[in-house]
C-alpha cells in the first residue's frame, strides 16, 4: 500500500482535490466498529418512511440513497477533504491524479470557509480565461457555492471536451462579482521544464508532481549535471502539489540521504511517520533559491519546507497556500472515501496547513503585474519560445529577486 499526495487538491478539471497532501490507498475493513450507545432504527425509519410515503415512488433509487447516506456520513464532519466517492466520481478521481482529464484546468480548495482558487493550470482554458490564484468561486452555473464541498465544486465544473461552464467570480479588493464562460478542454498536465540562463543558471519550472514527475525530474537532473550550469532557481509557484513520494524523491536530489523531508502528525493517539530523503543527493553542490507564491501548496510546500529547514535555502516571493493535510483513500466494495487523517510538518516542526510558508524574500506583485506575468511565463516555456533571457527577467519580478539573491551565494 502507497501513500501518495494530492493537492488537494482534484485537479479541477479541476484539480480539484488539489491540494491535499497525502493518499494512502488501502481496502476498507469490513468489520464494523458501531458505539454502542447508537440506535441505528432511526436511519432506518427514515428510509421506510421514504419507501412507503414518498410520492414518485418511480424516481426513488436505492443505491443513490444509499450513496447520499454515506456522503451525509462524511458532510457532518464539516472537513472539506474528507469525501465519498461513487465508482464514477472514483474513475474521475484516478483519471485526474494519472495527469490527464477533461476539464478547464484549476485546481480549487476552501479557504476561510470560501471555495477558491488555488491556482490556474499553465496553458489551460482557466488560465486563458483570466482566472488566478485567489478568486472566490461564489457560483458553478448559478449553483450558489456556500457550503459547497471540494469535491462536489469539482464534479460541477469538469465535463466534456467543448461544454461549457459559468464561473462567478468575487476577486480580491473587489466588491462585484464577475462571470467568467469557459470551455473545457482535455486538460494534459506538465510536470517541468528547465532551460539554462544567462550566467550558467539552470532554471526549472515544476509544475505539479504527476506520477511522472520523479523521472521527469531524474532526466532533468542529469542534463543539468552535464551541462555548464553552476547554480539552480526551483520554480514552485502555481504548483498546486501532487504526490508525496515525488516530492520526497526530488528532495533527495537536493539532501542528504536520511534527512528529515517531512513530519506526519496523526494526533496524540497514534505515532506519525517521518519521511526521509533517500538520495542521490548530487544537486547540494548548487546554490539554489526557490521561488514560491500563494498558488503554491501541499507538495510544494513540503519541498520548498524541507529544503529551507536542512539547508538555508531561500525562499522568495509570496506566502504559499497553506494545503498540509493528508487524505487516505480507502476503497470500498463500491466506490471509495477519502479521509482527512494526518497533517504535514516541516523538519524543523513547523505546521503547514492554513498557514502556508512565509517567504525569506518577499516580493509582492499588484494583480495587473501578476496576471502579465503569468500569462507570459506560461507562453514562454510551454510552447518552449527562445524568448531572450533579458526580456524573460524584466518581466519577471520574483526571478530578477532570484537572480540578486544567487549572485551573493558562492
Amino acid at each position: 500500500m502507497k501513500k501518495t499526495i494530492l493537492a488537494i487538491f482534484i485537479i479541477l478539471a479541476v484539480f480539484a482535490m488539489g491540494l491535499s497532501v497525502g493518499f494512502y490507498y488501502g481496502k476498507a475493513e469490513t468489520q464494523s466498529n458501531q458505539p454502542e450507545d447508537l440506535d441505528f432504527s432511526l436511519f432506518w425509519q427514515a428510509w421506510d418512511s421514504i419507501e412507503q410515503y414518498y410520492v414518485d415512488k418511480d424516481k426513488i433509487d436505492y443505491q443513490q440513497m444509499i450513496y447520499g447516506a454515506i456522503k451525509g456520513m462524511t458532510e457532518s464532519l464539516e472537513d472539506p477533504y474528507t469525501v465519498f466517492m461513487d465508482p464514477e466520481d472514483l474513475r474521475v478521481f484516478e483519471q485526474e491524479t494519472a495527469g490527464e482529464f477533461e476539464g478547464i484546468g484549476i485546481e480549487i480548495g476552501i479557504r476561510e470557509n470560501q471555495l477558491t482558487v488555488i491556482a490556474p493550470l499553465a496553458g489551460t482554458p482557466a488560465e486563458r480565461a483570466g482566472l488566478k490564484a485567489g478568486d472566490k468561486i461564489v457560483k458553478i452555473d448559478n449553483t450558489d457555492t456556500r457550503n459547497m464541498s471540494v469535491d462536489m465544486a469539482a464534479s460541477l465544473i469538469r465535463g466534456p471536451k467543448n461544454t461549457k461552464v459559468t464561473l462567478t467570480i468575487l476577486r480580491e479588493a473587489r466588491t462585484e462579482t464577475e462571470d467568467f464562460v469557459i470551455t473545457r478542454d482535455v486538460i494534459e498536465v506538465p510536470s517541468l521544464q528547465w532551460e539554462l540562463m544567462e550566467d550558467n543558471i539552470a532554471y526549472i519550472k515544476l509544475y505539479r508532481f504527476t506520477r511522472t514527475a520523479g523521472s521527469d525530474f531524474d532526466a532533468a537532473a542529469a542534463e543539468i549535471l552535464a551541462s555548464p550550469a553552476q547554480k539552480i532557481i526551483l520554480d514552485l509557484r502555481n504548483n498546486t502539489g501532487g504526490y508525496l513520494d515525488v516530492a520526497q524523491h526530488i528532495a533527495g536530489w537536493f539532501l542528504e540521504k536520511n534527512a528529515v523531508v517531512a513530519i506526519e502528525e496523526i494526533g496524540v493517539e497514534k505515532e506519525g511517520k517521518v519521511y526521509t530523503a533517500k538520495g542521490p543527493s548530487k544537486l547540494i553542490p548548487y546554490p539554489t533559491v526557490i521561488l514560491i507564491n500563494r498558488g503554491s501548496a501541499s507538495a510544494s510546500e513540503i519541498l520548498a519546507g524541507a529544503l529551507r529547514d536542512n539547508r538555508g535555502i531561500k525562499l522568495i516571493g509570496e506566502k504559499t497556500f497553506g494545503k498540509g493535510s493528508i487524505q487516505e483513500v480507502r476503497m470500498l466494495k463500491e466506490g471509495g472515501m477519502k479521509i482527512t487523517t494526518a497533517r504535514w510538518l516541516t523538519p524543523a516542526g513547523n505546521l503547514i496547513n492554513e498557514i502556508g510558508l512565509e517567504p525569506d524574500v518577499t516580493v509582492d506583485l499588484t494583480e495587473t503585474r501578476r496576471d502579465s506575468l503569468f500569462s507570459f511565463l506560461n507562453h514562454h516555456l510551454l510552447l518552449k519560445s527562445k524568448t531572450d533571457d533579458k526580456i524573460f527577467t524584466a518581466r519577471d519580478p520574483h526571478l530578477n529577486k532570484a537572480l540578486e539573491v544567487l549572485k551573493e551565494i558562492r
